[in-house]
């Protein structure tokens, strides 16, 4: 995965002393620079002193060994960096999706929800690079922990607090609620400290986004086998996206992006067929003589159709370029791609279940963290 890369330098130079009629001076430079934004210089010029001959002598700048300390826009960089703030938007569709499966319009309990999901989901980024932190600093050394950016116990207790708030919103959201989100978060912290690096990694992290997913459908509706079908094909597509993601620091692997296009045409074609039966509650909406909250048959096919179209186009061209050529940026380029991948597909998910509304505002997450992506100070912060 790359990360922005941040370093720092001083440079000193020697005060120098000249005499003249007129007065003398004399000067230093010292440079910060870091990968986020460009470095920043600043001049200084000592002061003089005058001699009994007329003469200045000029004093030179501080001590060579004053550290620079990180600016308060640095270290919010690279806190965004460590936890990949652009993949945020691909979080909040779990919940509504699941909320769609289940047959239930979004509400509160939906909120508190998608509060948990972006907790936990941030609690694994920041117990991820904490978990990699030694052999990320023979691989990626400018990631925040290994470039000292972040200290590892600072991460660590990141970790720990966005899961307990995550815990603590799931709760709010109801006993069925935080039943799902005690073994998810169990899910992510198994995946980081122990089977990421397993034959069993790409699995884990599947269950995890499916279980965030019946996180949804059970604070929103209090059931979740109705989801179940959607959490797999979610599940399906984030193995898939994992197991690319393994090699994307060495490269080499065609197995792995072809196996990912074959299964983002498999689940496009299961997506954007109709759903045989509808959830009871999209079902009630349905019936003769109650006010419909799902789009007519031909809005809802096209709807369906269209977003299965997006999530294919999004996801299958890079993995088919990381097939041609297997190298270590086509294949992040891939994971990049599987990862933007997930917005549409969540949206088509909701749009197979009936919920016309729900599947557009998913959709909509697209485009937002587009424009999230492209601030200033996120230019530069990898979704990967």
């Amino acid at each position: 995965m790359s990360r922005i890369s941040a370093t720092a330098r001083n440079s000193t130079r020697g005060a120098s002393a000249t005499r003249a009629s007129g007065g003398a001076s004399g000067g230093a430079s010292s440079g910060v620079s870091n990968g986020v934004s460009a470095g920043a210089s600043a001049r200084a010029s000592g002061g003089a002193v005058e001699t009994s001959a007329s003469a200045t002598v000029a004093v030179g700048p501080p001590p060579a060994d004053a550290a620079a300390l990180p600016t308060p826009s640095s270290r919010a960089g690279a806190w965004a960096e460590l936890l990949r703030l652009p993949a945020l938007f691909t979080v909040p569709g779990d919940a509504l999706a699941g909320a769609a499966a289940a047959g239930a319009r979004p509400g509160p309990r939906t909120l508190l929800a998608i509060g948990s999901s972006l907790c936990l989901y941030e609690a694994g980024m920041a117990l991820n690079d904490w978990a990699d932190r030694a052999e990320d600093a023979v691989e990626r050394p400018n990631r925040p922990l290994p470039s000292g950016r972040i200290r590892p116990a600072a991460a660590l207790a990141a970790a720990g607090a966005l899961t307990g708030a995550g815990l603590a919103l799931a709760a709010g959201a109801g006993r069925p609620a935080l039943t799902i989100a005690v073994p998810l978060a169990a899910t992510v912290w198994a995946y980081d400290l122990t089977l990421k690096h397993t034959p069993a990694g790409p699995a884990a992290m599947a269950a995890a986004r499916g279980l965030d997913l019946l996180l949804g459908a059970a604070a929103t509706g209090g059931g979740t086998r109705a989801a179940l079908p959607s959490a797999a094909l979610l599940g399906s597509h984030t193995l898939a996206v994992t197991a690319v993601s393994r090699r994307e620091t060495t490269g080499g692997s065609v197995l792995a992006p072809l196996a990912a296009l074959a299964t983002t045409g498999a689940l496009t074609g299961l997506v954007a067929r109709r759903r045989t039966r509808l959830p009871a509650g999209r079902r009630a909406a349905a019936a003769p003589g109650l006010s419909g909250s799902i789009p007519a048959p031909g809005v809802a096919d096209a709807l369906r159709t269209g977003l299965s179209a997006v999530y294919t186009a999004t996801a299958a061209r890079p993995y088919f370029h990381a097939v041609l050529n297997p190298s270590p940026p086509l294949t992040q380029r891939a994971v990049g791609g599987g990862i933007r991948a997930t917005i549409p597909l969540q949206a088509a998910l909701a749009a197979r279940s009936g919920a016309g509304a729900t599947s557009l505002l998913v959709a909509a997450l697209a485009p937002a963290g587009r424009w999230f992506t492209r601030r200033t100070a996120m230019r530069k912060v990898s979704i990967t």
